[in-house]
């Protein structure tokens, strides 16, 4: 090997010199550096772009996630919305109904029939005692009262008595003939008297008292339009012109201003409220305002319910309606209008928040993403017990036990959505809705410690149901001054209601006082405001036909 090495080539001649063999090996590694050199660029250069879209594909990965997420919350937000444009939209349930549920109606037990159950004690019959009686007596026909075998006459010997229950409506013309006297004397001075006139609700109207209470109980207690009723009147024979009835509901606005006035400062000084609010069509131009929806808002208190008619749904309305060192509890559900009321941020008025607002926020979420409504159910189940011990408490005020068991069961409450708040993995519905109660919950428990304090304004609620059902009906007020009436009627009739007071009869002995005061409202009406009759009074104008207890605010 070495031999062949260190042989010589046969041609020295043509072999390069080593000058040129290095000069040619420099230049190899100049351009093999070269080459270094630009792979080494073109490799950094790849990575970079490698690094770049390893970033863009992990901002892709989590921006997809963030769409998956927000799909899913779309969707689950669309089937809430589906739910609330084509549900149920009244609380009252029925067997049928599971918009207010979330069990599986094909897991439920069948609904019992309807009516009377076997095994269980029938209602008790209705008295009617107190209703007018008409006699009659019903005999054998003549020819009848024989035996039919031997012919001798038949002896009475009683009654066999029924009773049946019927009803006469009777509109008749009241024609009243004023005594003229004249003077048999020669004295000087007037020499003939007449009788004074009939007392009239309207001057000049035809219309008598008796009237004008079927109207008002027609449009404002049952809801009807007022078109409805002249239609049912003319079956009577009665045809009345509409503008007539219009113009004289426009005349009797005034004679229960006093009244209504009464009534929003008694309620404005109650220790414990109830509100509410629900949007009414009022088709008059005001100044500053751009369309026709007002807001009409209620506040019951113990012995009054107020309704009034606003054009705005702002927080300056309940701030004016209480006094400026108003003090005590106002029930509301959690519209932020309330929040921003001057009393409540200074501390001195307490809102409590409604638990039935806070049920129905995990029903949606139980109804909206399907894959949580175990997790629903169980906050249901638990609000549920809630409600339970609170019965019982009112059933029983001296029963300790609830009591106690109630504030266990809210305390653990709080204990459960603080554990699943500080769960990172808790899906955002869920905290979103336990943010919420979160942020309510010192009004939510003010039951706990006042027992008087409902657990929900769904009293507020039925409230609102009567004029809601009239918005549809007769399509809001035509005029201002017909929107007042309204509020005004709705106050009045609810008020009544509440003192279990007949409007008829109510209505009746107060137009009949208007009457006679000439049209217009007594000078005191402080004798017909419902908490200064005296017992005597009540039971006049009691309101027998109703069986139901009276109104409360029991949850």
């Amino acid at each position: 090997m070495e031999g062949l090495l260190l042989e010589p080539g046969s041609d020295t001649n043509h072999l390069p010199s080593p000058v040129s063999l290095l000069a040619r090996l420099h230049q190899e590694v100049v351009a093999l550096r070269a080459e270094v050199a630009g792979l080494r660029r073109e490799n950094l250069e790849l990575r970079q772009q490698a690094g770049y879209w390893k970033g863009m594909h992990a901002q892709a990965g989590r921006r997809l996630a963030e769409l998956e997420q927000e799909l899913e919350q779309l969707r689950g937000d669309n089937r809430k919305l589906q739910d609330q444009a084509f549900g149920r939209k009244s609380e009252k349930q029925s067997g049928s109904d599971r918009s207010n549920q979330l069990d599986d109606p094909s897991a439920t037990p069948p609904s019992r029939p309807r009516g009377h159950q076997q095994g269980r004690p029938g209602p008790q019959r209705r008295d009617y005692g107190h209703l007018p009686v008409r006699e009659e007596t019903v005999a054998l026909p003549e020819a009848e009262r024989r035996c039919p075998t031997c012919g001798l006459p038949l002896v009475a010997c009683g009654t066999e008595d029924a009773e049946q229950l019927e009803i006469d409506i009777t509109v008749y013309r009241r024609v009243t003939h004023r005594r003229r006297y004249q003077r048999t004397c020669p004295c000087p001075g007037q020499r003939t008297w007449t009788a004074p006139q009939v007392p009239k609700l309207i001057p000049k109207g035809r219309l008598g008292v008796s009237l004008w209470v079927e109207i008002l109980l027609d449009k404002f207690a049952s809801h009807r339009p007022t078109e409805r009723l002249l239609q049912h009147w003319q079956l009577l024979g009665v045809d009345l012109a509409p503008g007539t009835v219009t113009e004289g509901l426009r005349r009797l606005e005034p004679l229960f201003t006093p009244l209504y006035e009464a009534l929003r400062e008694r309620n404005r000084q109650s220790v414990l409220t109830q509100g509410d609010e629900t949007r009414w069509l009022v088709f008059s131009v005001l100044e500053g305002k751009s369309g026709y929806t007002w807001w009409l808002w209620v506040f019951g208190s113990a012995d009054t319910v107020l309704y009034v008619l606003d054009p705005t749904r702002s927080h300056e309305f309940p701030e004016q309606h209480f006094p400026p060192n108003a003090s005590g509890v106002l029930l509301v559900d959690r519209y932020s209008a309330y929040k921003a009321m001057a009393q409540v941020k200074n501390g001195t008025l307490l809102l409590a928040f409604c638990w039935a607002h806070v049920r129905r926020d995990f029903v949606r979420v139980g109804k909206g993403w399907p894959e949580l409504k175990a997790w629903a159910l169980a906050w249901l189940q638990r609000i549920r017990e809630l409600y339970r011990w609170n019965r019982q408490r009112l059933r029983n005020p001296a029963d300790a036990a609830a009591g106690a068991a109630l504030r266990q069961a809210v305390a653990a409450l709080q204990q459960q959505y603080l554990t699943e708040l500080a769960d990172p993995s808790l899906r955002a519905p869920c905290r979103k809705v336990l943010t919420s109660l979160q942020e309510h919950w010192s009004g939510l428990t003010l039951f706990v410690e006042e027992p008087r304090i409902p657990m929900d304004n769904n009293l507020s609620e039925r409230r609102l149901r009567g004029p809601a059902v009239g918005r549809k009906n007769y399509y809001g007020s035509g005029a201002l001054w017909s929107g007042r009436l309204a509020a005004m009627l709705f106050s009045l009739l609810a008020t009544l209601q509440l003192w279990r007071i007949n409007p008829r009869l109510w209505l009746q002995w107060y137009l009949e006082s208007c009457a006679t005061a000439g049209g217009k409202a007594p000078p005191d009406i402080h004798p017909f405001l419902p908490w200064n009759l005296s017992e005597e009074q009540r039971q006049n104008l009691a309101d027998r036909a109703s069986a139901a207890p009276r109104e409360s605010d029991s949850s």
